[in-house]
């Protein structure tokens, strides 16, 4: 009987705690469910996933938003980017994401390669064009062509283009709460009201991973 009642408590403060966040954020409005359900990267945190191009602008101005809340990620959070794939010339800036990826220097690509594209007004046609770019942000030559033309690249390529039809996206920066829900500026109003969403889903969620865990302690 303890348990069972623990189990009420725990389920009515998930439940108030939700209904309090709840009347400023509403599914069908501020965010979307997607028609089903997509499986994550880690079963024991909540997963969020942005979805981007480089040569979009309302991305680059997502950006810093995007920083500033990393910053302060719970650790039961896990972030991840994916260059999303809605058309072939999406593919080259795909791949120089996931390079940088594999080769560990994100840090030194990803923000810098954004205003490249947005600031500087360079234009990146080619892999050539991307190739110089890393090596002028220290990369070596042949490490980059070795891994731009690599298999695992051309995995991940692919399994971008597989995740952007799955997530029923229509345009980018879209941010995926935990294979379940998405949201955007264009969705929620605007940059800093996305990551307000975004937050409040990882609490909804929280809320009903502790209702699933305090139902299985009761069940006989």
């Amino acid at each position: 009987m303890k348990k069972l009642t623990n189990w009420w408590v725990a389920l009515f403060l998930s439940l108030s705690a939700s209904a309090a966040i709840a009347g400023d954020y509403m599914e069908g409005a501020e965010y979307l469910r997607l028609a089903k359900p997509q499986p994550t990267s880690v079963a024991d945190k909540v997963e969020v996933v942005e979805l981007f191009w480089y040569s979009c602008p309302h991305c680059f101005y997502l950006e810093p938003n995007i920083s500033k809340w990393l910053e302060n990620k719970p650790d039961d959070v896990e972030f991840l980017r994916l260059p999303a794939v809605l058309g072939k010339g999406w593919e080259l800036l795909g791949k120089a994401y996931f390079t940088a990826e594999l080769l560990g220097v994100v840090d030194r690509i990803h923000e810098p390669l954004f205003e490249a594209i947005h600031v500087k007004k360079q234009k990146f046609r080619d892999v050539a064009a991307i190739e110089d770019f890393f090596v002028s942000h220290g990369v070596d030559r042949k490490d980059f062509k070795n891994t731009f033309h690599s298999f695992a690249v051309a995995i991940k390529i692919n399994n971008a283009k597989l995740m952007t039809r799955r997530y029923a996206i229509s345009g980018v920066p879209t941010l995926i709460v935990n294979g379940k829900f998405s949201t955007s500026a264009s969705i929620a109003g605007s940059k800093e009201d996305a990551i307000k969403v975004v937050d409040f889903l990882i609490e909804q969620e929280r809320g009903a991973d502790d209702a699933q865990a305090q139902s299985a302690v009761v069940q006989p």
